[in-house]
């Protein structure tokens, strides 16, 4: 890919990245804003309320007032005219009986008036009971009745015969009748001598003659009728005493209006913060709140929830609103609310919106990082490949010209006959494809490294024994540089499981890469010493050395360390990698300490062979 391109397209993805960040942080701020406002409307509307119920708490506490002041004087006045009509009643209960006893006295003298006509028109008569009437009426009662007949007869000088009958009522109780001590029955009875025949009699009277009685009917009705209008219209006053609710809100608004009532007697501190909590409760708003009260007309504050609640000017998040918007005779007062954390609710309420727009900003961000990283990751792979190709190239055209140039020797008839000759150029192609195998064996060892088909053998192997093999087969190659090698194989314990071929490969790539990468006579130091459980194994030379960049690159597949005006050192950049990958495949681990032109360490770490140990 051209660098055009790549500018190009990290161009657009950083136009398109910041693009989403502009319409998330939009987004975002609108949803803060509606939040806000319903934040702003649920506030408005408790403050709305509180101070209706201020209102109504104030307007019921005058409607009490006066509903006890009423109650009272209705109780007062109930016992009043309470009292009234039971005088009303006693009074009425003194007149009937004076009425009965007018009446009495008038049925007495009239009783007395005809009592006297009677004992003047019939001879000798006398007044009996009830009692004594029906004795004397009844037949069969002989002998035993209360009346007594004399009969006296004689004969005159002249022959006649003269005489006279006489009768008299023995009373069986011997008390005499009394008109005032007794009731009177509805008939009076008396027995007489009619002066005619003088013959005995009864006489019968009306205790109360009809005109009389009506009389005294009319009167008690009229008694009554009155009784029953007096004591009618002292109910209908008793019942006017309970009211009338229109005429009484009426009273109390106008009192309200004409009274003068200081805020803080209309509604009290507690009061206010109580109606306040509950109505934020109601909406959901569990903040932290200040409150306080102050005249609407002079800067004056009546009371606040906290000491430093009311400062000047307004802080924001700050709300207010008249308490008695109605009152215009009064001052009707001012109420503030001021939440500090306002913010941090909003914010609390939001934080999934925020989480959700913060997690896809990451992950956006993750992508473009990725892809860019990916992109110049292939850029330099790519680039490393055709410098391994390249290398590969040239590494490969050599052993093949070496091997053309002797094959075509061998064509030449004279160098035919020379046995001494064709036995140094076979020697020559036999070695050239020696090499040649091996640099095909090393690509196909990586490839099968990269598919996790490479098979190690794990058996034991003693370390030393295998660095001292491998530094002597390298002894031509170290000799032809002048190379100083320093054998330090100090560690008491040397056996581990692995593979004995590959880590002789591991150990061959390390002392090669510290001859190769060396302006001077190389100087190469190997030393081995236990730590714990592990094998320390350190190849160190006085090389070249590299950078810190370099290190963090040097095990990465077809990378290779630049050598500056060093041009003959061949390689295809797999060789470490090689290294890192068989190391680990026995868990093991390699690390490099390196500075540039003072040399370089490689240190491996194996784990010892326990069985041995034990």
């Amino acid at each position: 890919m051209k660098k055009r391109s790549l500018w190009l397209i990290t161009g657009l993805m950083t136009v398109a990245l910041l693009g989403v960040f502009v319409m998330q942080l939009y987004y975002i701020r609108e949803a803060y804003n509606l939040k806000s406002q319903l934040f702003e409307q649920d506030v408005q509307q408790a403050l709305g309320t509180v101070v209706n119920k201020v209102q109504k708490i104030y307007a019921a506490g005058h409607i009490n007032k006066k509903d006890d002041e009423l109650r009272k004087e209705r109780e007062r006045d109930f016992r009043v005219k309470a009292q009234q009509i039971v005088d009303f009643k006693e009074k009425y209960k003194e007149e009937e009986a004076k009425r009965k006893l007018e009446q009495q006295k008038k049925i007495i003298a009239d009783l007395n008036l005809r009592d006297a006509e009677v004992k003047r028109a019939f001879l000798r008569a006398q007044m009996i009971s009830e009692d004594v009437f029906r004795e004397i009426s009844n037949p069969n009662n002989k002998g035993n009745s209360s009346l007594q007949v004399e009969v006296n007869f004689g004969v005159d000088d002249f022959g006649n015969v003269i005489g006279n009958v006489s009768q008299t009522v023995i009373s069986k109780s011997g008390s005499a009748f009394s008109v005032g001590g007794a009731k009177l029955p509805d008939s009076i009875r008396y027995l007489a001598t009619n002066p005619r025949t003088l013959m005995p009699m009864t006489v019968s009277i009306e205790r109360v003659r009809p005109e009389i009685a009506l009389k005294f009917k009319t009167e008690d009705h009229i008694a009554e009728q009155k009784y029953e209008q007096g004591l009618k219209a002292l109910m209908q006053d008793t019942l006017a005493l309970e009211g009338n609710n229109l005429s009484l809100l009426e009273d109390v608004a106008k009192e309200m209006r004409q009274v003068y009532v200081p805020i803080n007697q209309r509604v009290s501190r507690d009061v206010l913060d109580t109606l306040i909590k509950k109505e934020m409760l109601d909406r959901n708003i569990t903040l932290a709140y200040d409150f306080w009260l102050k005249l609407a007309n002079k800067d004056s504050v009546l009371y606040q929830k906290v000491a430093n609640g009311f400062v000047d000017p307004l802080p924001q998040n700050t709300y207010r609103t008249t308490l008695f918007s109605n009152d215009v005779f009064n001052d009707p007062g001012m109420l503030y609310l001021y939440f500090p954390n306002k913010n941090s609710l909003i914010l609390s309420n939001m934080w999934a919106t925020m989480a959700s727009s913060a997690g896809l900003l990451l992950v956006l961000i993750f992508i473009f990082t990725y892809t860019i990283y990916a992109i110049l990751k292939q850029k330099k792979i790519s680039e490393m490949k055709t410098d391994f190709i390249n290398n590969m190239t040239h590494e490969f055209k050599t052993p093949v010209a070496t091997i053309m140039i002797a094959s075509e020797a061998l064509k030449d008839p004279e160098i035919v006959e020379d046995k001494g000759r064709v036995s140094r150029l076979a020697g020559i192609i036999y070695d050239e494809n020696v090499r040649l195998g091996n640099h095909i064996e090393r690509v196909l060892s990586i490839a099968r490294l990269e598919k996790k088909e490479l098979k190690l053998e794990h058996k034991e192997v003693n370390i030393h024994d295998l660095i001292a093999a491998v530094v002597d087969s390298m002894s031509l190659q170290l000799q032809k540089k002048n190379a100083v090698l320093t054998l330090n194989l100090n560690a008491p314990e040397s056996l581990i499981f692995g593979d004995e071929l590959h880590l002789s490969n591991v150990f061959y790539n390390l002392v090669d890469n510290a001859n190769k990468y060396s302006t001077e006579p190389p100087e190469i130091t190997i030393t081995t010493r236990n730590t714990g459980k592990h094998l320390l194994i350190a190849i160190a030379d006085k090389g070249i050395g590299m950078t810190k960049e370099q290190t963090k690159r040097i095990f990465d597949q077809f990378y290779r360390v630049p050598t500056g005006n060093l041009h003959d050192v061949k390689g295809f950049g797999l060789g470490l990698n090689y290294v890192q990958d068989i190391i680990e495949q026995m868990n093991g681990t390699i690390k490099v300490h390196s500075e540039k032109d003072n040399g370089t360490t490689f240190e491996i770490s194996l784990p010892l062979n326990h069985n041995h140990n034990r």
